[in-house]
């Protein structure tokens, strides 16, 4: 049996712009049938390592939350051959137990977005994943072990809701969310999450928190001057964790627990003969292996 290389693809929040550890890293453009990503992508290596790096608001953080094209990320990623995804992303925090420089490795999301394109299917080629559990246990427990051996105060599962943005919350809608249960709130992993598992991508999601909110009595409203400050030292953090969570994982991979990487034989519903063509040609690449099939 052939054992399939990994490609670990890193799609890098606010703050996160490169990967200045990378190994002989290379730019590439990729075009995708639904539009332009959010900016060109990075391949080098880590730890012997293929790493494809992915900055999600561009160079220079120039591409707000809503106008994000989450459809061609994430097809990007997939035609550059990645195999498992990790998002990082800057949040907000709706418990006091997690302050500001708290990693959280995020386990269930609540998705508030209403004005984005959620999925690579629709008319003429119908499909319906499963999203009941939206994380990869597997690099959830690379993720783990990296934050424990770097002593980087984290903590395992949470549930990360996601609005348009780019406002923060209302008084109001933060304690909402807190009475919800939710654990972090920030703007960018939905409808990501969701497209990687339509693309057949194992992922996981990363979040560095920044601020509380605007919930906490003691703490003023969320700015983007003290949350920048936050950040600087949360972007350190975050690349030598994904160095050492590449080594971790290392070159060869194994399928993720969930079964992602064939997610598609159960959700495709459309018959073969039915389908529209142009989107089918749309699909190449987040659906290759199930149309070659």
């Amino acid at each position: 049996m052939t054992k399939e290389r990994r490609v670990l693809g890193v799609i890098g929040g606010s703050g996160v712009y490169s990967m200045d550890a990378l190994e002989n890293p290379e730019m590439a453009h990729v075009e995708t049938p639904w539009g332009a990503p959010s900016g060109a992508l990075t391949r080098g290596r880590l730890a012997g390592v293929d790493i494809v790096f992915l900055a999600r608001h561009g160079a220079g953080h120039v591409t707000p939350p809503h106008a994000i094209n989450f459809r061609a990320n994430i097809d990007a990623l997939k035609r550059a051959g990645v195999t498992d995804l990790i998002s990082l992303s800057a949040c907000g925090s709706f418990r006091e137990a997690l302050p500001p420089g708290t990693f959280v490795i995020v386990d269930q999301f609540i998705d508030r977005t209403t004005a984005r394109e959620k999925s690579f299917y629709g008319p003429g080629f119908v499909a319906h994943v499963s999203m009941a559990d939206p994380v990869c246990p597997a690099l959830g427990d690379a993720l783990e072990a990296s934050c424990k051996a770097l002593d980087i105060n984290y903590r395992r599962g949470g549930t990360y809701l996601i609005i348009d943005g780019p406002q923060f919350s209302s008084r109001a809608e933060s304690e909402l969310y807190r009475a919800w249960g939710c654990d972090v709130i920030g703007m960018t992993s939905m409808p990501e999450a969701k497209l990687a598992r339509e693309a057949e991508l194992p992922y996981a999601s990363l979040a560095m928190v920044t601020d509380y909110d605007c919930w906490h009595e003691e703490e003023g409203p969320v700015e983007v001057a003290s949350v920048l400050e936050v950040m600087k030292e949360n972007t350190v953090k975050a690349s030598r964790l994904i160095a050492d969570v590449a080594g971790r994982l290392g070159q060869i991979r194994a399928p993720s627990p969930l079964g992602v990487e064939t997610m598609l034989d159960f959700a495709v519903i459309t018959a073969p003969e039915a389908r529209d063509p142009e989107l089918t040609a749309k699909l190449d690449a987040v659906a290759g292996r199930f149309l070659k099939g």
